[in-house]
């Protein structure tokens, strides 16, 4: 009887096992059907396809530049002071006006001068007479040559007397000696200036300016009298100006050269600004550009997505690293892994994989001219 037991169980565990078996297959073969049909489904759907702009990498003459902080300068300035003391009587100073060459800015007292003036043309007057008279005996046989010389003497000392009192009062009258904007200053009429008083500052306004600015000292041995260089003022478009002049010498502490260039126009900076100078730095090099939205950052460095199509003809994107330089306005340098005339995507690249297909956008359609409304019985 036990025995009869222990057969049927064992029957019964073999059968248990066997139902679990054909359960597991079961599953298996759904699994492999499912996938499969899967499998059979993806490979007829039509394979995604991202549209983003592409772009032509171009070649063209790249220089490498370096930025360097540079001081505007008028063409001409100079710190007006006085050469003379004396009360001042006159004022013709404004900060921030313009003079004219020749303008009188500041005119001393100078009274006394003019008063010592007559006397010595008055004085001047009598030597000549003097010296005619002499003159006259000396031909009749009535003076002397001693007699002569003394009388022209006299006369030369006392137009030279003149002379000298009219250049102390043109050194009282402080003139402009160039068109220029005046400074900030704090003369009066009435106040007593010492000899060498600051009066103010005067900045020539020529429409042009110089820049000075320092670079390494081997930089500034490739620099020379001519060359151009871009002159920033904030986030502005960069002043084209030209170098007139390069230092002889490094300075020993810095080991820096100090070089000078101008630029023009209507936008100069005041003097004294500070501005950005972008300074040539080496040869001429043939260089690749592309848009700034066709380069990718990344943890590996700097990628392009280049366009290009497989064995079907159909266009892929494939990443590539490249090697990006300085950027130019809306366009970059790529100096290292792009060559001319490859594609590449631009706009709407961060949507990009290895291999993708890809479709180019197609251009924007030009805007039609809107016709100007014309009022009824305007014609």
């Amino acid at each position: 009887m036990r025995i009869r037991i222990l057969g049927q169980t064992g029957r019964g565990s073999a059968i248990l096992i066997a139902v679990v078996l054909l359960i597991g297959v079961g599953l298996a073969a759904w699994k492999v059907a499912v996938a499969r049909a899967a499998a059979i489904a993806a490979y007829h759907q039509p394979e995604p396809v991202e549209v983003v702009t592409t772009a032509i990498a171009e070649e063209q003459q790249h220089r490498a530049t370096t930025t360097s902080i540079g001081t505007v300068l008028a063409l001409r300035s100079i710190t007006l002071r006085t050469e003379l003391s004396g009360t001042v009587s006159q004022v013709g100073l404004v900060p921030g006006r313009i003079v004219d060459s020749g303008a009188v800015l500041v005119a001393l007292d100078v009274s006394v001068e003019q008063a010592d003036l007559r006397g010595q043309q008055a004085q001047a007057a009598l030597a000549q007479t003097s010296l005619a008279r002499v003159e006259r005996l000396r031909g009749a046989g009535g003076a002397s040559e001693e007699e002569v010389e003394r009388a022209r003497a006299e006369r030369d000392i006392a137009q030279a007397q003149i002379a000298r009192t009219d250049a102390i009062i043109a050194k009282k009258t402080i003139r402009a000696p160039f068109r220029a904007r005046v400074g900030i200053t704090d003369v009066h009429p009435g106040q007593y200036l010492n000899e060498g008083t600051q009066l103010t500052t005067l900045q020539g306004v020529e429409g042009a300016a110089h820049v000075d600015f320092t670079v390494s000292q081997q930089v500034g041995a490739q620099l020379r009298a001519g060359q151009e260089v871009g002159v920033l003022v904030g986030d502005a478009t960069p002043i084209a100006g030209r170098i007139v002049a390069v230092d002889s010498r490094v300075d020993p502490a810095t080991r820096t050269t100090m070089v000078r260039a101008t630029i023009a126009g209507s936008n100069i900076p005041a003097p004294g600004s500070s501005v950005r100078v972008l300074v040539p730095a080496g040869a001429e090099i043939d260089a690749v550009v592309i848009p700034v939205s066709a380069v990718r950052r990344g943890p590996g460095g700097d990628h392009v997505f280049v366009i290009a199509p497989d064995s079907l003809g159909k266009l892929r994107a494939h990443e590539r690293p490249v090697r990006a330089g300085p950027m130019l306005a809306d366009e970059i340098v790529i100096l290292d892994g792009l060559k001319a005339g490859e594609q590449v995507a631009a706009s709407g690249s961060f949507k990009l994989r290895e291999s993708v297909l890809v479709a180019p956008a197609a251009p924007p359609a030009p805007v039609a001219p809107v016709a100007p409304v014309v009022p009824k019985g305007a014609q």
